[in-house]
């Protein structure tokens, strides 16, 4: 097998095992579903780009989070940039599955998770990365090895920022 055709397969496999990973890291950096898309397009190419540099010291999900958090952290900072020249949309409002059969109920959690990503979006950068790996139910271990800090760091620094998005989130529910 030449390498091309490995670059591919491992490219491929990686996709079809953590493909999740790239849409939701990519809808937590991005609030609007077209920005969101291209991201998505982006920590596409940065990850394909990356296969050589995998040495298999480390998880596949956990150089692909590395990948797209820093893919993600980098396009945020571009898009700031954007912002300052595009007058915004509306807020988007992303569906959350339910299986609740009341209408208002399913308009409640809608809002809900609405105010939950708002929230995760306005933490800055870093306590934003960890609080998605915590939701995915990282170990501090594994956050460890994608953040590049320390376990003793991430419990700090994860404890820090669930304090502010706990502030943040305060009266939410008050408000639905």
């Amino acid at each position: 097998m030449n390498a091309a055709t490995a670059h591919e397969q491992t490219f491929t496999q990686w996709l079809n095992d953590h493909g999740a990973i790239l849409r939701q890291l990519s809808r937590v950096h991005a609030p609007e579903p077209v920005d969101a898309e291209e991201l998505y397009q982006e920590m596409m190419v940065q990850l394909w780009r990356s296969v050589p540099r995998f040495a298999e010291q480390a998880q596949a999900s956990t150089w692909i989070y590395r990948v797209c958090l820093n893919t993600g952290l980098t396009w945020q900072r571009t898009t700031r940039r954007r912002e300052a020249r595009v007058v915004p949309q509306a807020e988007s409002v992303e569906a959350a599955p339910s299986d609740e059969q009341d209408p208002a109920d399913r308009q409640e959690r809608g809002d809900l998770m609405a105010a939950l990503m708002q929230a995760v979006r306005s933490l800055p950068p870093g306590q934003r990365s960890l609080i998605v790996l915590a939701l995915d139910g990282l170990s501090y271990r594994e956050i460890a090895e994608i953040t590049g800090m320390t376990e003793n760091n991430v419990g700090v620094a994860l404890t820090r920022a669930r304090q502010n998005l706990t502030e943040k989130m305060k009266g939410i529910s008050h408000e639905l």
